[in-house]
């Protein structure tokens, strides 16, 4: 009786549990809270920038480092993982709640939580490794494009009653309004910028954009200039700690925003990925992928829940906490309490922040997104990487992140099954020479023709191999097929395989089959194949065929099948 496959047993192990049976000492703890102050420091502007880029508040980008944060840390499979909101998440946030609004965006998350858990309880993390790199090369600096274009209105306090959500009717409209820019917030923005480019080259253990935000507001303080800020665009940021706030109309959304779920969960899923990479290699630990992905899915639902935004792994505020001495999660837990003291204790200073600060931090954060010279050097990759690299990128500026991902995966993958089916081949080979191209001998009075399958046996070069075999004159007495060089074998090539057989058995050939691994025949006798071919027509090696034709040679006088099969052999 066949049995249905069981899942695999969930691989759930915080890296919080291990690091306390561990055992965790006086002097960790403090290290621990050290870092998660200087890292929440670091978090607080980059959260309400990646919020308002994203098309909605600030505080909702607070929040989300305060839930999602904690949740990363205190149930992720990473020592390290700072989560929160991040630049990768901009342009798909912006455009769902463009299409359905806030309440869409919370839908959207929850079922992008929903299959981040699912991923990790089926270990997709490793699947998710194999996205091709040309493919998130392309839609990240995509990102960051979509970024710089965002921040042109604040950047140069341009007068525009509403900016355009997508891309080039953006950069029209902005260029169109240029004429209206406002000094004092150009003035402010470069300052920031200047602050920021100037700490990173001398000194780039201090947090950049803190000082660069401080630079921008304490001029525009100073010297009374009249510039935007958080409070006189959104009202200023509530005392308020998040609180619950489930969605009203599930049912009637969910169908709507799938496709951007999705792409929420799959993105949520590399960023935090190679996040914890990029700590494992800082640091010589290892993470746990699973455990990861099945935290950034509870995290991500508890962030929405409570009104916030997606959230992943942060591979600069990760880096960030090591550098500053955090050695457990505790550190990230401790970065969403010094958030939430934050809001609950001085909340109306980050009212007084110039939205032109911002908007610098947010070029600079585009511009490390766009790994500028990585982006140009794949322009020397082969042609079909680049192809898929500017393709990904054109789509994710000018069309939608979510068709972006899809076409580039679904490119990339296209791409690689034809390089594939070329490395894969079959040849006509001599069975006294199998390196060399040979003609038809004969063993006794029969004609034997043999040729070899190279690389994987599968649905891109079934066709080449059903063509090959197409024997329409000087018809061999017996076809032999060494396959010791296929390492696999899918349905595609079965099917071609079996069509194969039925064809030369009608012209009245026989057909033996050699170096067939373990791996290929089981997939033969499970499609019924094998008992097609006879396994007595099956050997381990050529030699040992070569061999068996030799004592029994097939009568090629006749073409039913049963004068051209060979008598039962011994197991072999």
């Amino acid at each position: 009786m066949s049995r249905f496959p069981l899942p695999p047993a969930v691989s759930f192990s915080p890296a919080l549990l291990t690091t306390l049976r561990e055992g965790y000492t006086r002097q960790g703890l403090l290290r621990d809270i050290g870092s998660g102050i200087t890292v929440g420091i670091v978090a607080l502007p980059l959260a309400m920038a990646f919020a308002i880029a994203s098309g909605t508040t600030p505080d909702r980008g607070i929040f989300t480092a305060i839930v999602a944060g904690f949740l990363i840390s205190a149930l992720g499979g990473s020592r390290f993982q700072i989560g929160g909101p991040t630049g990768a998440f901009v342009v798909i946030v912006s455009s769902v709640i463009a299409r359905h609004g806030y309440e869409g965006l919370v839908v959207a998350t929850l079922l992008a939580g929903f299959f981040l858990i699912l991923m990790g309880i089926f270990r997709f993390g490793k699947l998710l490794q194999f996205i091709p790199y040309p493919v998130t090369t392309g839609f990240t600096a995509g990102i960051a494009v979509f970024i710089c274009s965002s921040q042109l209105k604040d950047f140069f306090g341009l007068s525009m009653d509403q900016v355009p959500s997508a891309f080039l009717d953006r950069v029209v409209a902005c260029g169109l309004a240029l004429p209206t820019f406002s000094s004092p917030a150009l003035t402010t923005a470069l300052v920031t910028l200047l602050a920021m480019i100037m700490v990173r080259k001398y000194v780039p253990r201090v947090p950049a954009h803190i000082v660069g935000i401080v630079c921008g507001s304490l001029l525009a303080w100073i010297l009374g200039m009249e510039v935007e800020t958080v409070g006189s665009r959104f009202g200023g940021i509530p005392a308020d700690l998040p609180h619950f706030n489930p969605p009203a109309d599930f049912m009637t959304i969910v169908g709507d925003v799938l496709p951007e779920a999705l792409t929420i969960a799959v993105l949520a899923g590399v960023e935090s990925l190679l996040s914890a990479v990029v700590a494992d290699g800082m640091t010589g630990e290892r993470h746990d992928s699973s455990t990861e992905l099945i935290a950034q899915g509870i995290a991500n639902i508890g962030s929405v829940l409570f009104g916030g935004i997606p959230a992943t792994g942060a591979i600069a505020r990760t880096a960030t906490n090591i550098r500053a001495g955090g050695r457990t999660p505790v550190a990230g837990m401790v970065h969403a309490l010094t958030l939430t003291l934050f809001i609950v204790c001085c909340a109306p200073l980050a009212s007084h922040i110039p939205l032109p600060s911002l908007a610098a931090v947010m070029v600079v954060v585009a511009w490390d997104m766009s790994e500028f010279q990585r982006f140009c050097r794949l322009f020397h990759a082969p042609k079909s990487d680049s192809l898929v690299l500017v393709i990904t990128f054109l789509l994710t500026v000018c069309v939608d992140l979510t068709v972006a991902v899809q076409v580039g995966v679904v490119l990339a993958a296209m791409l690689f099954m034809r390089r594939m089916s070329e490395l894969s081949s079959v040849q006509l080979v001599s069975p006294g020479d199998e390196d060399k191209s040979a003609a038809r001998p004969r063993i006794g009075d029969a004609r034997v023709v043999c040729y070899e399958i190279d690389g994987p046996f599968f649905f891109g070069m079934a066709r080449r191999f059903v063509e090959v075999m197409h024997f329409t004159r000087d018809t061999p007495d017996v076809l032999v097929l060494r396959m010791r060089r296929v390492p696999s074998i899918d349905a595609t090539a079965i099917e071609s395989l079996e069509s194969v057989i039925k064809n030369v058995r009608d012209k009245g050939m026989q057909v033996l089959f050699t170096g067939v691994n373990a791996s290929v025949r089981a997939s033969l006798k499970k499609m019924g194949t094998e008992e097609l071919i006879g396994a007595e027509n099956i050997f381990d090696h050529f030699e040992q065929a070569m061999a068996v034709l030799r004592q029994h040679p097939p009568e090629n006088s006749s073409s039913c099948h049963e004068a051209h099969t060979l008598s039962k052999l011994p197991a072999h």
